[in-house]
């Protein structure tokens, strides 16, 4: 039974039944039930938040996390590995194999050079692991491409062994005329007196004297290019290509015995000593060539001096005297 309220009506001296309208109960009731369920709600986004209530999809997530996280552990430690074997390679592929094989090493801005494009890794960020998934991902990207130019490294040196002896035949590793014929080596490569005009200027060869039709050879194997007198200065000259980047001139010739296009070999007579051109006197003058750019051919003569013969060759060729031409 429910209670009855009654309040003291002072005016007329008596106890007066309270009466409490159906509207009024029905809003109370429901202010309950909405404060109720605001309360429930707090409570609850409380606690799915809390460290300390956990539910078993959360356990599992978080033995997964830590699970990627030392599976990339062991990958980085696998990449380290990696990263030692590869610079081990390119030390030996740029310092032993390209020496070898006369090749221009490949520096490190090509080797390990990243990506250019700021929004590769763009779907990486924004995480809560992003920085290890991000710099893991970026290390596997830089070792595929160093592992890729090495690779097209190796292929390179692999094709350039199985030519070696062609490499060996074209390389320009003889004196153009004799010992038998040669006078003297009358100027080497490097800043020389010019005759004509006494400046010190750079002298691109080497200048060998010789009697006027003394026979004039090809120093290694190749294509004769030019035979003719259209270079300014050099008069009567010879230009074979040699394959391999090599290249050499003869100059100042007093008559030819070959002709554009045809193949020579190392100790074909190619021309006679004159001096025709820009000169001085009988001679020749000699020039190697490697990747377009002139190179001092005493760094080739092996292949018909003796030692004692290369010292000598190189005093005289060394001294800063007046070139003939």
């Amino acid at each position: 039974m429910a209670k009855v309220k009654y309040y003291y009506d002072s005016e007329n001296l008596a106890y007066t039944k309270i009466k409490t309208r159906k509207r009024a109960k029905f809003g109370y009731a429901l202010l309950f039930l909405v404060a109720s369920a605001l309360f429930g709600f707090l409570v609850f986004i409380l606690l799915i938040n809390t460290p300390y209530f956990e539910t078993p999809k959360d356990r599992l997530q978080a033995r997964e996390i830590e699970n990627l996280k030392l599976q990339y552990a062991i990958l980085n430690r696998k990449m380290d590995q990696i990263d030692d074997v590869a610079e081990t390679l390119e030390e030996r592929d740029n310092n032993i194999y390209r020496v070898y094989f006369n090749k221009t090493e490949i520096p490190d801005s090509i080797r390990k050079a990243g990506f250019r494009d700021s929004k590769r890794y763009k779907d990486l960020e924004g995480y809560n692991n992003s920085q290890l998934v991000l710099n893991t991902t970026k290390r596997i990207d830089r070792l595929s491409k160093e592992l890729a130019i090495q690779s097209k490294s190796l292929d390179d040196i692999l094709k350039l062994a199985s030519t070696k002896g062609n490499l060996l035949l074209a390389i320009p590793a003889i004196q153009p005329v004799r010992n038998e014929n040669l006078k003297q080596v009358a100027s080497g490569f490097g800043y020389r007196t010019d005759p004509f005009t006494k400046v010190r200027k750079m002298h691109n060869g080497m200048d060998f004297t010789a009697p006027t039709g003394s026979p004039v050879y090809a120093t290694g194997d190749g294509v004769v290019d030019r035979a003719d007198a259209s270079a300014s200065g050099f008069g009567n000259h010879v230009v074979i290509r040699h394959g391999f980047g090599y290249e050499s001139l003869y100059a100042h010739l007093s008559k030819y015995n070959c002709r554009p296009g045809q193949h020579v070999k190392r100790g074909d007579v190619i021309g006679y000593v004159g001096s025709t051109g820009r000169s001085e006197g009988p001679h020749c003058h000699y020039e190697v060539h490697k990747d377009g750019k002139v190179v001092n051919p005493l760094n080739f003569y092996y292949g018909n001096i003796s030692a004692v013969e290369y010292v000598a060759i190189s005093q005289m060729a060394n001294q800063e005297n007046q070139s003939l031409d």
